[in-house]
């Protein structure tokens, strides 16, 4: 077994194997232009296995029923290819054809995402996209931002119909009557797609986001320098007393991932409601009700039965949550949702804006219509950035500023990330939130500001740790919240214990 090979003088960037032994991604740089490419390297089909492969997928498409509910399909599938080759005696081919290999390809192309499935077991890849025929596929993989493929659709043909697969996958009809498709792929992956050129220049066009099976916590986050220690504990002091944060940054910047992630600090038996058009937040909660938008059914003026944010933020409010979390205000919705934050529930959602100035503009102006004075309702704010590291060439996320939202047009930065040096300055001691914190739970400003102090404790020792996984980190914040002092002490203690070991 040979995979394609290398061009020499390309420096490779790194390997790293998909579905060992069919599929690896080999990143490569050019040595001359510095252009990075990701090559899709699968294990080839001889000429007799591409006429096997070809046959047995007829042969599935004429006579395999459809898998009962409840079955895994890919697992039914594989089933029934052994069933086919036993009965039609394919197996006198004998070691002509590697049964292996035709069958990753089989399913590959059945159940799979085609020339694409390779991509889709990518973790480090969160986009994928397609411009039109001919041109090659685009990935968005951390940590080198869109780097072109070795993937090309060249017939046209061939492309429109990969979209009537992928439609179909997401249970939706794509047709030159109805060119656009906006839909959910199985495994939460988001598919928008265009049909032949009805409404896209070049032809049939793509874009999958990929849904993180396990979403990222707030200690990946830590490890991987998004936010440091001790902001992490100043924004879990301020969600879990119920105050109200605003999380700003441009497509792609990591919103929806710090959202999940500053989610899971909530107290376990802490009532949330989420309201989303995706459903993409993925919570360790049992108080936790998800809503999710409808759009209408129908066709022209007979579209009925449209299910809006605004309608489920209004609806939210009859189910007395502590913490309202919208998924992205763009529209009306903004209003109900700082009319709640009115009326004492926590809120949390995301928009649009590259600072808190453009924030502001975007509330107060159509459709949203925010009055001026309703802005401090909204405690603090933060923007998350794609950054370039001094002295990397690797792209990175960062939370680039926090602001303390205490008028209209009163900002105060409490944090704030330093590019030269890639670390963050924090002012907690001059937090008027904490201030209020401490006030509301009865406590003075020194009990405050141990507090921040003792969870930064926890988090650095979690990150120290490596305790990444979601529900893992759900449930040492959960110990947190029933024991403080002795997670503390206990976090305290081991964090001296590797500094001597180190030492």
């Amino acid at each position: 077994m040979t995979f394609i090979e290398i061009p020499p003088e390309a420096e490779i960037m790194e390997i790293k194997d998909l579905y060992k032994p069919w599929a690896r991604a080999v990143i490569i740089r050019d040595p001359t232009t510095g252009a990075l490419k990701y090559i899709v390297d699968e294990i080839p089909l001889t000429q007799l296995e591409r006429r096997v492969v070809k046959r047995l997928i007829d042969m599935l498409y004429w006579q395999m029923e459809p898998p009962p509910s409840g079955v895994d399909v890919r697992d039914y599938v594989e089933a029934e290819v052994k069933r086919l080759i036993a009965l039609y005696g394919l197996k006198r081919l004998g070691r002509r054809v590697k049964w292996s290999k035709i069958l990753y390809y089989i399913l590959r192309d059945t159940v799979g995402y085609g020339p694409l499935d390779p991509l889709m077991r990518d973790p480090d890849i969160e986009d994928i996209s397609c411009v039109g025929p001919g041109r090659p596929i685009y990935v968005w993989v951390r940590p080198y931002e869109y780097v072109p493929t070795n993937v090309i659709f060249y017939d046209p043909e061939e492309l429109d119909d990969f979209i009537v697969k992928l439609a179909h996958k997401a249970g939706k009809h794509v047709s030159v009557a109805s060119p656009i498709v906006d839909a959910i792929l199985p495994g939460g992956h988001r598919l928008a797609a265009t049909f032949r050129k009805e409404v896209s220049v070049a032809g049939s066009t793509f874009t999958i986001r990929k849904f993180r099976e396990e979403p990222l916590t707030i200690i990946d986050l830590i490890r991987w320098g998004t936010l440091s220690p001790e902001l992490a504990a100043y924004l879990w002091l301020v969600i879990e007393n119920k105050l109200t944060a605003l999380i700003l940054g441009v497509t792609g910047a990591g919103k929806t991932s710090l959202l999940n992630a500053l989610a899971t600090l909530l107290r376990p038996t802490t009532k949330v409601v989420t309201i989303e058009d995706t459903p993409e937040l993925k919570l360790p909660l049992e108080n936790w009700v998800q809503l999710v938008s409808r759009p209408s059914h129908g066709i022209g003026p007979y579209k009925v039965g449209e299910i809006t944010l605004f309608d489920l933020v209004k609806l939210s409010l009859r189910y007395r949550p502590d913490v309202i979390i919208v998924g992205e205000v763009r529209g009306e919705e903004a209003y109900v949702l700082f009319q709640a934050m009115a009326t004492g529930h926590g809120g949390m959602t995301t928009m649009h804006a590259e600072d808190i100035s453009a924030a502001v503009k975007r509330l107060t102006s159509p459709p949203m219509n925010i009055p001026e004075s309703y802005i401090p309702l909204a405690s603090l704010a933060m923007v998350i950035r794609r950054v370039r590291l001094p002295g990397a060439e690797i792209v990175a996320r960062r939370v680039a500023k926090v602001w303390e939202i205490r008028g209209p047009n009163d900002f105060f930065t409490v944090a704030e990330w330093k590019p030269a040096i890639d670390a963050f300055e924090i002012r907690v001691e001059d937090s008027q939130l904490l201030k209020s914190i401490a006030e509301m739970l009865g406590k003075d400003t020194v009990w405050i500001f141990d507090e921040i102090a003792k969870r930064t404790t926890v988090l650095t020792w979690m990150a120290v740790k490596k305790i990444t996984r979601y529900r893992d980190v759900a449930k040492h914040v959960q110990k947190y919240y029933a024991k403080p002092d002795l997670m503390y002490r206990t976090a305290l203690e081991e964090l001296k214990q590797l500094r001597e070991a180190e030492a």
